[in-house]
């Protein structure tokens, strides 16, 4: 039986890392890329590292580590947050920042590991994603109390109509999901944080082994469904 092959982006700590570590742990092999080096992962034998960010990197040492083997997910997990909480403190740069890497980044991944994930028979892409890009709950008002920057809420919110857009085109051969990981005790954690890394990366990898065909998703590990 044919060992099954996850990709992770941004993988040197946090949520990346523990979904990571926790491939391995079930049997998976497992490619992470990352800014910088990271002794946890290079600890673990069924992990091979790559180097890069998503925004700009060469993609021929990604793709040469995937080489013709089929790749049965792609967790796109680099992020960045912002500081300008308020319209007038709106930074072009750190705009145009987060887009490259909530938006830009997923994509051109995406479209390099095609090949290969249509070579898998169920094939599952996740962007991470976060409570925070649904327009319901923010049109609604329910997260006005934290102070979160304009920057990340909006490419966020623009990273899931690129989920959309990749489910739409794909169709079923290629499942699509933006899953919100929790409240994360992370360096980017809000102000209501109470879960740690390593226990959504249980719940993420126990949900990617559930036999479900939804071929597009936006979800929270610890609250099910949310709104678009």
């Amino acid at each position: 039986m044919r060992t099954q092959l996850g990709v992770v982006t941004g993988a040197s700590r946090g949520f990346g890392l523990e979904v990571a570590r926790e491939l391995a742990a079930n049997g998976w092999d497992v490619i992470t890329v990352s800014r910088g080096p990271s002794a946890a992962l290079d600890a673990i034998s069924s992990i091979t590292s790559v180097r890069g960010d998503v925004t700009d990197m060469d993609l021929d040492g990604l793709l040469r580590a995937v080489g013709e083997r089929p790749v049965d997910l792609l967790v796109n997990n680099a992020g960045v947050g912002g500081t300008g909480r308020h319209l007038h403190g709106l930074d072009r740069a750190e705009l145009d920042g987060a887009f490259a890497v909530h938006v830009w980044g997923p994509a051109r991944i995406s479209g390099a590991l095609l090949p290969s994930l249509r070579r898998s028979a169920r094939p599952l892409v996740v962007n991470v994603s976060s409570r925070l890009a649904s327009l319901n709950r923010q049109a609604a008002g329910e997260y006005q109390q934290l102070p979160t920057s304009y920057a990340y809420r909006v490419t966020k919110a623009a990273q899931n109509m690129l989920s959309i857009c990749m489910a739409n085109e794909l169709g079923p051969s290629v499942r699509v999901w933006a899953v919100h990981p929790g409240r994360l005790r992370t360096a980017l954690a809000p102000a209501d944080a109470d879960v740690e890394p390593a226990d959504a990366a249980r719940r993420l990898v126990a949900l990617v082994g559930e036999d479900t065909k939804t071929p597009l998703s936006y979800l929270s590990l610890d609250e099910g469904p949310l709104p678009w």
